[in-house]
C-alpha cells in the first residue's frame, strides 16, 4: 500500500494475448482533441526504463526529532543463552523477526504454509512467465525499518525513487497533483503543496488549512512525542468526524483524502480512524522525505524477499515451505503457567512435532485466529484480538498494446519502442479502484517488455464488492472504468489479465480498534506475535510488520534467561517421562 500472512481467497484469472492492435484512423482525430484538452501533468514522463536509486539519500532522519516509538535505536548485542526459535509464517513480519534474531546468534526455524515466501507482500511466476503480485507495494520515505531491513540483506538498490508528488487521476484525465518539490523542506514544502494544488478548490483549500492547522500535526513540529500520544488518543473517531468537526468540507474528503485513506487502509474516511490518518500527516508536515515515494524496480519476489531470504539462509536460518501449523501444542508447569510444548505441522500427508525454546506466530488476522486455541480466548489479550476484522481486497493486473497513462503525445501512447506515461502511484476519486500503477513503468525490471504497453496494477478498495463476481466481470469493469479515466486509451487492444482476491488483508482500521491489537509479548511465557496488526506506533503496512518484528525479537532476547530455564525444565520432564515408560515397559514384560 499486506497463509500465515493468509490468502484467505486467491483466485487468478489469465487472459491470453489476443492479436494486437494499434490505434485506428477512425479514433485519432477524437483522440487528439482529447490529448489536448486534457490536462497536462508534471510527473515526469518515462520514455526508457527508470534508473535505480540507493538509500544514502532522500531518506527521513527518525533518529532525531521523530516519536521515538516508530523506529527504535540499535538493540544491544545479545550476551545470553543461544535459543531455538520456531517461526510460523514467512510474510515481512516474520522475515523482519528471523533477521533481528539471526543477527543476535540465535536458531531460525521459519515454517510456511505456501510454496512461496513474503506473505502480502509475496509474489510469483505463473506459466507464462507473468510476475502475480499480491498488492501494490509503495514505499514511504519514513519507512526506516523497512530500509534499515533491506540495506542490511543488500537490498537497497533495488528502489526507484519517483517524482516528489502525490498525483491523482481525474475523470477524463484530468491531473491533480500534491506537488512538494520546493526550495525548502518540511514543513514549507507541505504548506506549499496543499496551498497549490489543483485538486480542490480555493475553499476547500482554506478549510483544509484550517483543520490540518487545529490538529497535533502541529505539535508534532516542536513535540513528537506528546503529538503522537495526543493522535493517539484521537482512535475512538473517525477521520471524517475529526475532519469536519475542525473545519474541513466534504469535498475535500471525496476529492482528495478518501483515495488516500483507500490507499493505506482499504476503507474510506468516514471509516478509518482518525488516528491512522494523522499520523501520517503528522511525518509528512515534519520530515521531508516521508511524503516521496518510491517502488521496487521489479517484483517483490526478486528485489524484496528474495534478498531477505538469501541473507536468511546465509546466516543458517532454515526455510520449510509448504509446512502449515494445524495446531500449538500447550501444557502448565507446577505453578500453572501456560507454556507451548510444540508445534503440529502438516505437509500434504506428512505430519511432524516441531519443538523450540520461543515460538512466534507471524500470521496476519484471520491467521491468527485459526491458530490460538480456544481456551486462550479466557484470556482478554488473545479474546481481543477476535475483535479485529480484515478487508478483502481485490488486486487486478491489465496488460495493454499501448501506453495507458500517457496523457500528452498521441504517437507516444501507440508506439512499442519504448515506455511513455505518467512515473509515479496513482490515486483516483472516480474509480473503483483508489490507486494504482503502471508497473511498465515504476517497476522496469519485470513489468517492462519490449515488444508490449502498460502493465497497470489497481486495487479494488472496498474489495467486498467484488468478491463474489466472477474474475470476467470484474476485468471488464475495471477496463471500463481505466478508459474513464484516460479516454486517450481507446483503441488501445487489453492482451492480458489477472485477479488476485484476499478475504481479508489489512485489518479493519476503524475507530476504537487499536485498543484491542496485541502486544508481541504474550500471556504465554514462550509464545510470542509479530505482525502489522500487532501493537506499534505506525499503521498496518510494510513498515508496520517490520517494526513488529523488531520488537518481538527484542522481547525474545529480553525473556532469553527465562526461556533457556523453561527449556531444561522441559528436558527433565521429557527425560522423566521416558523413565517412567520404561519402568512400564519392564512391568508389563514381567507380567
Amino acid at each position: 500500500m499486506q497463509l500465515n500472512y493468509i490468502m484467505a481467497s486467491a483466485s487468478i484469472h489469465l487472459q491470453l494475448p489476443n492479436q494486437m492492435l494499434g490505434g485506428t484512423s477512425s479514433h485519432s482525430h477524437s483522440l487528439k482533441e482529447m490529448l489536448h484538452t486534457s490536462k497536462s501533468s508534471r510527473n515526469r514522463r518515462v520514455n526508457v526504463p527508470s534508473v535505480s536509486c540507493n538509500l544514502k539519500a532522500k531518506v527521513s532522519d527518525m533518529s532525531s526529532k521523530a516519536p521515538k516509538g516508530l523506529f527504535p535505536p540499535e538493540p544491544e548485542k545479545y550476551e545470553g543463552p543461544k535459543l531455538k526459535v520456531a517461526i510460523i509464517g514467512s510474510g515481512l513480519a516474520g522475515l523482519s523477526t528471523a533477521v533481528e534474531l539471526l543477527d543476535q546468534g540465535h536458531e531460525v526455524d521459519i515454517y510456511e504454509s505456501r510454496s512461496f515466501i513474503g506473505g502480502k507482500v509475496g509474489s510469483f511466476v505463473d506459466k507464462r512467465g507473468n510476475h502475480i503480485e499480491m498488492g501494490l507495494h509503495v514505499f514511504f520515505g519514513c519507512y526506516n525499518n523497512l530500509f534499515r531491513l533491506m540495506k542490511k540483506v543488500g537490498a537497497d538498490e533495488n528502489l526507484l525513487v519517483k517524482e516528489h508528488t502525490h498525483t491523482f487521476v481525474n475523470k477524463g484525465g484530468q491531473i491533480g497533483e500534491l506537488d512538494f518539490r520546493f526550495l525548502t523542506g518540511a514543513p514549507l514544502h507541505g504548506i506549499k503543496a496543499f496551498l497549490t494544488t489543483n485538486q480542490l478548490l480555493n475553499f476547500d483549500k482554506v478549510a483544509n488549512a484550517i483543520a490540518l492547522a487545529t490538529s497535533p500535526v502541529v505539535r508534532a513540529l516542536i513535540d513528537p512525542d506528546g503529538a503522537m500520544e495526543d493522535i493517539r488518543n484521537l482512535d475512538n473517531v473517525s477521520f471524517s468526524e475529526w475532519f469536519m468537526s475542525h473545519g474541513g468540507t466534504r469535498k475535500s474528503i471525496q476529492r482528495m483524502w478518501d483515495p488516500v485513506a483507500y490507499a493505506l487502509g482499504f476503507i474510506n474516511c468516514d471509516n478509518i480512524s482518525a488516528r491512522c490518518m494523522l499520523t501520517i500527516f503528522a511525518l509528512f508536515a515534519t520530515k521531508t522525505e516521508a511524503s516521496l515515494l518510491r517502488m521496487l524496480k521489479g517484483s517483490p519476489d526478486l528485489y524484496l524477499t528474495g534478498p531477505i531470504k538469501r541473507y536468511i539462509t546465509e546466516k543458517g536460518g532454515r526455510f520449510h515451505l509448504r509446512w502449515g501449523c494445524r495446531e500449538i501444542l500447550y501444557s502448565k508447569n507446577s505453578a500453572g503457567e501456560t507454556y507451548v510444548s510444540g508445534l503440529h505441522l502438516s505437509k500434504a500427508t506428512q505430519k511432524q512435532i516441531v519443538k523450540a525454546d520461543a515460538y512466534v506466530a507471524a500470521c496476519d488476522v484471520p491467521g491468527i485466529k485459526r491458530l490460538i486455541p480456544s481456551d486462550w480466548q479466557k484470556w482478554e489479550f488473545f479474546d481481543n484480538i477476535y475483535k479485529l476484522v480484515g478487508v478483502p481486497v481485490v488486486t487486478v493486473q491489465l496488460r495493454f498494446n499501448g501506453w495507458v497513462t500517457e496523457l500528452q503525445d498521441l504517437e507516444q501512447s501507440r508506439q512499442l519502442n519504448r515506455a511513455a506515461g505518467l512515473d509515479n502511484l496513482l490515486y483516483t476519486p472516480d474509480a473503483d479502484f483508489s490507486c494504482f500503477a503502471d508497473l511498465a513503468i515504476t517497476s522496469p525490471e519485470d513489468y517492462y517488455r519490449s515488444d508490449q504497453g502498460s502493465l497497470l496494477q489497481v486495487v479494488l478498495t472496498p474489495g467486498d464488492p467484488y468478491m463474489p463476481l466472477p474474475n470476467e466481470e470484474i476485468i471488464d469493469k475495471v477496463h471500463k472504468q481505466v478508459l474513464s479515466l484516460f479516454p486517450s486509451a481507446q483503441g488501445l487492444e487489453m492482451t492480458w489479465s489477472s485477479v488476485v482476491k484476499i478475504g481479508q488483508s489489512l485489518y479493519r482500521e476503524a475507530p476504537g480498534m487499536d485498543l484491542f491489537r496485541p502486544d508481541q509479548k504474550t500471556p504465554v511465557q514462550n509464545f510470542f506475535l509479530a505482525g502489522s496488526y500487532t501493537k506499534q506506533d505506525y499503521i498496518d503496512s510494510m513498515e508496520g510488520a517490520t517494526l513488529s518484528g523488531r520488537q518481538a525479537s527484542a522481547y525474545i532476547c529480553e525473556s532469553g534467561t527465562m526461556l533457556a530455564e523453561l527449556r531444561r525444565m522441559l528436558q527433565f520432564y521429557d527425560v522423566l517421562g521416558q523413565v517412567k515408560s520404561a519402568e512400564s515397559v519392564d512391568e508389563l514384560t514381567v507380567v
